[in-house]
């Protein structure tokens, strides 16, 4: 059995992914997918006192038309004013320290999807749960669109199981996949909480949020992995509409 995960890049995400990454054996970047606005690519959740805020990274040109890996920062200073906001939300956590190193040993490199991606794998080394395949799909030589290129991933790495969020329930042809012989599975997403500054509990925050409050070696306590076959998924799925 071979899992594969594959997602476009994203900055320091929730919790929620780095579940879905640590059930993995061969994880893929899609990092030639088209640059979407208001995606995670290059923002994410921040707990402040005032509420939760979005840290955004600025793009150049607003990062239009421009695949992933091409995207650039507009400017230099905001790894400056996202280290102050996240020193901010997380003020008297007892692993602030911690939270604080690992966005610290982010590249802050010209090329940002190197960023992106070192704010996922960094965090996940901490953790121990990094996939044994780490590939990028700019560099396979595997073309087509949607559904179908995920497919000829999948097919390429020789994966038997692919674990995928909510959001392919809007396009995914998951009888392509089955006579394909891969099984779809979607991800059941329940994390556990954990101690937050600033009101109410909200897990759809950036992962050092997490890192922040508890021992490193605890940190994966706080995922609870698991998925639901496709089938089972699209059932509550059409319940839930």
């Amino acid at each position: 059995m071979v899992k594969v995960v594959i997602s476009q890049p994203m900055y320091l995400p929730w919790v929620g992914f780095f579940s879905q990454l640590s059930l993995a054996d061969v994880f893929i970047w899609l990092d030639d997918a088209q640059f979407s606005k208001g995606s995670f690519t290059n923002r994410v959740q921040v707990k402040m006192e005032s509420g939760v805020k979005w840290m955004s990274i600025p793009l150049a040109g607003k990062g239009t038309y421009q695949e992933i890996r091409q995207l650039s920062a507009q400017n230099r200073d905001w790894p400056d004013k996202h280290r102050s906001m996240l020193l901010q939300s997380f003020k008297g956590q007892p692993e602030l320290k911690r939270a604080l190193e690992i966005f610290d040993s982010l590249p802050f490199a010209d090329e940002l999807v190197d960023t992106l991606i070192a704010s996922v794998e960094k965090p996940a080394e901490q953790l121990d749960i990094l996939p044994k395949t780490l590939l990028k799909s700019s560099q396979m030589n595997v073309e087509g669109h949607s559904w179908e290129r995920v497919l000829k991933l999948v097919q390429a790495v020789g994966g038997t199981e692919y674990i995928t969020g909510h959001g392919a329930a809007r396009y995914m042809d998951h009888n392509a996949f089955e006579k394909a012989g891969v099984d779809v599975s979607y991800m059941d997403y329940d994390p556990r909480p954990w101690d937050q500054k600033h009101g109410e509990f909200t897990p759809y925050v950036n992962i050092l949020d997490l890192f922040s409050s508890v021992p490193v070696g605890e940190v994966k306590d706080y995922f609870q992995p698991s998925t639901l076959p496709w089938q089972e998924f699209m059932k509550q799925r059409e319940t839930q509409l």
